[in-house]
């Protein structure tokens, strides 16, 4: 089995994923006990394993993921029930979103900034940025905190064949075939915006690469790929040193 494998078990699964929350922790972008990361288990997409109600990120360990069916409305009667919003968001993109076997759904700092702004469009001023260029989908209709299920479907509809989704007065929400994929397009994501807002504090006008640079820079990026896995695979290895019962 290949660390590219989609189909890993459960176990690897809730590792992986509770490896995704902990490093998020760390790099400062939850909120509190909010927010959400999921990861698909069966092949449908529709069984998926989210962070439990209201825990400290620092906290989270592999056992303590709820598995949930996207097709199961009951869930939310359970003593184990996920945060009302992580339901609303996760099981509507579970449901109907192929691509995300890994949804990972935050407010770090930065995005959430660009977020707030009437354009939060991520410009192609430098590589990071570039990576982006016409592969971030924007949602600008936020209909407030989502504990109701028409508000996970609209997110769901913004976000089509995306891979990341800017969301206007909210957050972001990154996706991959893998927790690897998804965490590293997390951090890649915030840090776009930081360097976006960063250059914004200047007060001078942007250098905005054309179109044709822009695509070439984005494009690029699928040529360092395998960057993805290892960048991912590195920081679980800071973390086996450093707070290993992620594991447990």
């Amino acid at each position: 089995m290949t660390q590219h494998d989609t189909t890993l078990d459960e176990a690897q699964i809730r590792i992986d994923l509770a490896a995704a929350i902990r490093l998020s922790c760390r790099e400062g972008w939850h909120e509190g006990v909010a927010n959400h990361f999921s990861a698909a288990t069966s092949a449908d997409g529709k069984k998926f394993l989210v962070n439990p109600r209201w825990v400290h990120w620092s906290r989270v360990k592999a056992s303590d993921l709820i598995l949930c069916d996207a097709d199961d409305p009951s869930t939310m009667d359970r003593p184990d029930a996920p945060d009302p919003s992580a339901w609303s968001i996760h099981s509507a993109l579970h449901r109907n979103l192929p691509q995300a076997r890994v949804a990972l759904h935050m407010h770090p700092p930065h995005c959430t900034a660009l977020a707030g702004l009437k354009d939060p469009t991520i410009h192609p001023i430098d590589q990071v940025t570039a990576r982006w260029y016409k592969r971030l989908a924007y949602d600008m209709a936020f209909g407030g905190i989502a504990h109701e299920s028409e508000e996970g479907e609209r997110i769901s509809r913004a976000v089509g064949n995306h891979g990341a989704v800017m969301m206007q007065n909210h957050g972001v929400t990154t996706f991959g075939a893998t927790v690897a994929e998804a965490w590293d397009a997390l951090y890649h994501l915030e840090r776009a915006a930081k360097t976006l807002v960063l250059a914004y504090s200047t007060g001078q006008a942007l250098q905005v690469m054309d179109d044709a640079l822009a695509e070439e820079t984005a494009a690029g990026w699928e040529v360092y790929k395998e960057a993805e896995f290892a960048h991912f695979n590195e920081m679980k290895r800071i973390l086996d040193k450093q707070e290993p019962d992620y594991k447990d």
